[in-house]
Parts: structure tokens; C-alpha cells; sequence
């Protein structure tokens, strides 16, 4: 089983990143803040004004660690790749099956179904934990048990499509009853982004930026291409198949994390800040102690619905992509998506 590693998050502004042998050095001012050995990293995020030494790029790309450069604020720019790893016949196969429009959809429909099944089980958990809103969240579960009806047969990619944005307004429409507490600062209205222009909605999108990282450099790590999905076609820059395999894992680990951090008071109003565009950004506290959290969440255990085993959560996107390469070989007759028990 792979062991799970640290993910080095830089957010003090004008960081520089070097390297010193297999070590990663952290210098503010010239200051060597910190030390760690490469071989005790997953990746490395950089926010706002961090930047890094060629050496130390390299020294990434030699030992596989995913080096990603975002926003202040969290929006992703850029990622530093090294040589590509994997065979070559496996990222062919998946450009032909992502070129075959019944193969795209059989894999879209499976990845759909595990998304509604799990906001279906957040739905449900969450009206026998609350005292109001019971009946909202109970008829929004039930619309995704029809849904998820309608997708045991097979269909064309448009009409999964059409069903995945069914659920989704129905899971959203009642999302603002899976909060218990701060209501003035922490309400949802509508699922935004590009920007977010409420408190939820950017802990959200923070959120799913951190996912999508971890499993784009699960699917890279196996040998797949990032680029190439199936629910989400080609576009250049985006990482269609990791925003694919991410789908089945927003309501576990993302929306989930966020409703905890915000009943559990971990995070307060104070700490988002609106900019006068409308947009809406932690500050660097908050952004912090999420990060924290993240990683805290990472480290937990839980047993894979498929493999039957015990693994910390943080590998889950080793794990699912793991899954899809050994499916699109042909080791496994389909792709098993993590379905939340």
C-alpha cells in the first residue's frame, strides 16, 4: 500500500524555495526558515508571492513531487511537471476510449452515479442530525434516488450531463439547511464561483482547488493525462479527468470538511474579506487554519468501500486513479468509483 506523504503548503508572501542536496529549504529574508527532506513530500502549493529555485524544480520532477503555484487567495495558475511517467500504451488507450463516445458515457454515467449516491448520503445523514429542514433535505434525497434510477440504463454523454445538473441544483438547493450556526456570515444561496461571491462558496471553491491538485497528481503519478477526461471534454489548461474523478469526492471530503469547519466555529465571518469587484477570499488566518485542517483530514482511516482495506483518506486520489488506469488496461472489468458508506 503507498504511504501518505506531506503536502508542503507555502503561504508566507515572498517565500523562496531552494534546494540544499535532497533537501527543500524555506528562506524569508534571506532566513533559512525551514528544512525538509524531499523524499517526506507529495507536492508542494505555493500561494501569492513564492517562488522557487530552477534546482529545486528539478529536484521535484526527479522524486515525483507535484509542484503548483496558486493565487493568494487560492486560484489555481500553474503547475510544474517533470518527465512524464507511466507507459505510453496505457495514456494511448485513454485517448481512445475518451475518443469513444459510449465508452466516455459508460464512464461518465459510473462517476455521476457515485456523485449523487454521496450527496444523497449527506442529504440523508444530515436530516436525522438536524432539527429543521428535515423535510427539504428529505424530498431533495429522494429526487436523487429517482435520479439515480435513471442512470442504471445507458445513455448519451449529453443526457449524463443533464442528469448530473439535475442533482446538482437539487443538492444545492437545500445546502443552506446543512448549517447550523453563524447564519448571518455563513448562508447559501447559490452555488458560484469565478468569483465566489459568498462566504461558503469560497470555502467551497478553496476546497475543491486543494482536490483537484491532490488528484492531478495522482492521475500524472500513475501515468495517466490529466487533460484527457470523459464527463469533462478537452479544453486546454483544464484538467478534465481529474475534475472527473474529484466529482465522486466533493461531497465526502470537500463539502463535508467545509460544513465542519464552519458549525464547529472553526472559522469565523471575520476571516473572509470582500474585494471590491464583489469577490470573496479568506484571509491569511483562515486560509491557514484550513489548510491545517485539510491535512489533519488527510491523515484520517477509512475502509475502501472497493478494496475492503483500511488507508488514510489523503490517498483516496492515489487510489481512484490507481483504479482508472488499471480499468482503461483492462485489468478490471469497470471502473470502481468510492461510494460513501
Amino acid at each position: 500500500m503507498k504511504r501518505l506523504l506531506n503536502t508542503l503548503y507555502v503561504t508566507t508572501q515572498g517565500s523562496y524555495l531552494a534546494q540544499e542536496g535532497d533537501t527543500v529549504l524555506i528562506r524569508v529574508e534571506k532566513e533559512t526558515k525551514m528544512r525538509l527532506p524531499i523524499h517526506t513530500l507529495a507536492s508542494i502549493v505555493c500561494f501569492g508571492q513564492v517562488s522557487c529555485s530552477p534546482p529545486l524544480m528539478g529536484l521535484c520532477a526527479k522524486h515525483g513531487v507535484a509542484l503548483a503555484f496558486l493565487t493568494e487567495y487560492g486560484r489555481f495558475l500553474a503547475r510544474v511537471q517533470g518527465p512524464v511517467s507511466g507507459n505510453v500504451l496505457l495514456r494511448r488507450m485513454q485517448y481512445r476510449q475518451a475518443d469513444d463516445p459510449e465508452t466516455s458515457a459508460s464512464i461518465a454515467r459510473t462517476i455521476v452515479a457515485a456523485k449523487i449516491a454521496n450527496s444523497r448520503t449527506a442529504l440523508l445523514r444530515a436530516a436525522r442530525e438536524r432539527d429543521s429542514g428535515i423535510q427539504e433535505l428529505t424530498a431533495a434525497a429522494d429526487h436523487l434516488g429517482a435520479l439515480l434510477k435513471s442512470l442504471k440504463n445507458p445513455m448519451p454523454l449529453d443526457s449524463v450531463r443533464g442528469v448530473e445538473g439535475d442533482a446538482a441544483r437539487a443538492y444545492f438547493a437545500v445546502f443552506d439547511h446543512f448549517v447550523t450556526v453563524q447564519k448571518e456570515d455563513f448562508f447559501f444561496r447559490e452555488r458560484n464561483r469565478r468569483p465566489p461571491l459568498d462566504n461558503v462558496n469560497a470555502l467551497l471553491s478553496f476546497l475543491y482547488t486543494l482536490i483537484t491538485h491532490d488528484m492531478s497528481a495522482a492521475i500524472e503519478a500513475v501515468g495517466l493525462d490529466s487533460a484527457v477526461g470523459f464527463l469533462h471534454r478537452d479544453r486546454p489548461g483544464r484538467p478534465s479527468l481529474a475534475l472527473d474523478l474529484i466529482e465522486e469526492l466533493r461531497p465526502f471530503l470537500a463539502d463535508r470538511m467545509a460544513l465542519s469547519l464552519i458549525n464547529r466555529m472553526q472559522i469565523k465571518g471575520k476571516g473572509f474579506v470582500k474585494s471590491e469587484t464583489g469577490a470573496i477570499a479568506m484571509d491569511d488566518d483562515t486560509r491557514k487554519e484550513v489548510l491545517v485542517a485539510y491535512q489533519k483530514r488527510k491523515q484520517e482511516e477509512i475502509q475502501h468501500p472497493f478494496l475492503g482495506e483500511k488507508m488514510a483518506i489523503g490517498l483516496l486520489p492515489h487510489i481512484q486513479a490507481l483504479l482508472m488506469a488499471r480499468y482503461l488496461r483492462g485489468d478490471i472489468d469497470a471502473y470502481p468509483p468510492f461510494l460513501w458508506r
